[in-house]
């Protein structure tokens, strides 16, 4: 049985508060980039960890009655509001459920239990299950439930957009402490600021360590601090701190200690629940989601189809769909139309303007609204303000949750492979500068791959709008050409909705002339290799006769 994996959820969506812009909103100007980057952070779960078998836990008291009571100030610290006794910002708490909603319809329960926090219950169910459990959290407390007697791992995020996975095995090494249990004692003696927790003052983490490496416990070091034990790691002066601490020490270790007991409600051999399109897509409607739900039901999709409320609906971007004759047997000898193929849109969101220092930031590939794979890449340098500005991610959140280059590239050469192999048109608004950035992203990443040797029959409806209406006024951007057309443009500058625009501008486009429409995919091809030369040609005298002398324009098809 597939591993499940257990999100402590609050932690995780704190962490995108503050690394995802806020200027993500929603249709009511809401922030909504906690709601992103947790979903983010779960597909990319599932596919790490290829397994639907996730369950989102929340905390229903961040302080619980049977914690404070113990020590009052146990995240006393982080109350912002006095009053309410919530520690959660305004601008977050919104958030919460619509977050809820579309964790239901993709068929993640959501696990909390009146009086208690997260914690309390991965670790119940930790301790219930009966397959391998991954706990996703950046909170070091949660690895005190590793022990040799359960497969569980605890995952982190690291810098860079790397996650380290822990085990019991593990923590000698990184901790110096045998076991989880021993880790909350190593806790206890550092003590954590964030939470209230005082520790024993003057004694850090590799003190605790070395204690506990020559005592065995904590029991044993008090008693050996209260005989007057002079080695080990004992002075003197932490002896007496050590004893006038004791108590403290612990309450500590007891306000630590997760509940195994909890009644979450939850057949862990029933997760995942049933994932629902039609009311994820309700769910995700007028809330700026559009990628991240897109990215989400991708990674559910390719886990497992057998998952899907609607089986009969098609992978989304499935390399492998039936050939596409190039013959139509009505008329045999002639070529198909270029529009009787499958037809793919694609857009990458990038750090630049330039082709050849431009990297990746966001990929997609769209067979239409329901049908959509995308990717989230750390591209491995700063983030320029000008172009997060443009497609809202940050330098940061790219790191903490994007793929390597390397594998994103990977990964987009064998769809576009697996593409022309099947004869399918992919269509782009000025694909010219989608495919020249990949062109130089593969020599950087994957120089074994040649890339101009895959790539499918192209249409750029930037180069075909051109030449069908070759004086309208006004700007060619993809806002403006998708206005023209009378094609939705929902979310711009995300891959996946910009992807998905082309495609309907392409067939707005073969409407609006059957010449084009009735191409081959050969002809369409070098029809645009010919119009894309002139266009540059015509701009370039335009500039020229304008005043820049030395103005050259690139009419090179279908890369720069």
């Amino acid at each position: 049985m597939k591993p499940l994996v257990l999100l402590d959820t609050p932690a995780l969506y704190y962490r995108a508060f503050y690394s995802v812009p806020d200027s993500i909103v929603n249709d009511d100007g809401q922030p909504v980039n906690a709601v992103r980057g947790v979903l983010d952070a779960v597909a990319q779960m599932i596919r790490r960890f290829d397994t639907d078998r996730v369950v989102a836990t929340m905390d229903a008291d961040w302080r619980p009655a049977f914690r404070t009571a113990i020590m009052p100030e146990y995240k006393a610290n982080r109350i912002r509001d006095e009053e309410a006794g919530t520690e959660i910002p305004a601008e977050l708490a919104g958030q919460l459920p619509i977050l809820n909603r579309v964790l239901t319809a993709a068929g993640i329960p959501i696990a909390e239990v009146d009086g208690t926090e997260a914690d309390d219950v991965i670790a119940t169910m930790a301790a219930q299950s009966r397959t391998p459990v991954v706990i996703v959290s950046p909170d070091r407390d949660l690895l005190a439930l590793l022990d040799s007697s359960a497969q569980i791992s605890v995952l982190r995020p690291r810098k860079g957009g790397q996650w380290e996975a822990l085990t019991q095995a593990d923590l000698p090494e990184v901790y110096g402490v045998p076991d989880g249990r021993r880790y909350r004692e190593l806790a206890a003696l550092r003590g954590d600021p964030s939470d209230g927790l005082p520790g024993a003052p003057g004694i850090g983490e590799k003190t605790a360590a070395t204690l506990l490496g020559n005592f065995g416990s904590l029991d044993s070091i008090v008693k050996a601090a209260k005989a007057g034990v002079k080695t080990g790691g004992l002075s003197p002066k932490r002896a007496a701190t050590i004893i006038d601490v004791e108590a403290t020490l612990y309450k500590t270790l007891e306000v630590m200690r997760c509940l195994t007991d909890v009644d979450h409600g939850i057949d862990l051999e029933s997760v995942p629940g049933a994932f629902d399109r039609a009311a994820l897509a309700r769910a995700a409607e007028g809330q700026n989601l559009r990628r991240s739900v897109d990215n989400l039901t991708s990674a559910l999709v390719d886990v497992n189809a057998a998952a899907v409320a609607a089986p009969a609906q098609a992978p989304a971007v499935d390399p492998r769909p039936p050939a596409d004759p190039t013959v139509d047997s009505s008329a045999p000898g002639h070529a198909r139309p270029w529009t009787a193929s499958r037809l793919v849109g694609f857009d990458l969101e990038t750090t630049g303007v330039e082709p050849e220092t431009a990297r990746i930031v966001t990929a997609a590939f769209v067979d239409s609204a329901t049908e959509v794979r995308t990717w989230l890449v750390d591209p491995g340098i700063e983030i320029p303000e000008a172009a997060r500005a443009v497609h809202g991610i940050t330098t940061e959140y790219a790191q903490a949750n994007g793929a390597e280059a390397r594998q994103g590239v990977t990964e987009l050469c064998e769809i576009f492979s697996a593409l022309k192999d099947a004869g399918a048109v992919v269509v782009g608004h000025n694909i010219v500068y989608d495919l020249s950035v990949m062109a130089a992203e593969v020599a950087r990443h994957r120089p074994d791959i040649d890339f101009a040797a895959i790539i499918p029959t192209i249409v750029d409806t930037f180069v075909v709008d051109k030449h069908i209406d070759p004086y309208r006024r006004g700007k060619r951007t993809l806002i403006e050409t998708a206005k023209t057309y009378g094609v939705d443009l929902l979310d711009a500058h995300d891959a996946a909705a910009d992807a998905l625009a082309a495609l309907d501008i392409s067939r707005a486009l073969a409407e609006r002339s059957t010449e084009i429409a009735a191409l081959s995919k050969a002809e369409i091809m070098a029809a645009q290799a010919d119009w894309k030369r002139e266009q540059a040609a015509g701009l370039q005298a335009w500039l020229r006769k304008k005043g820049n002398a030395e103005a050259v324009v690139d009419g090179s098809w279908p890369m720069a």
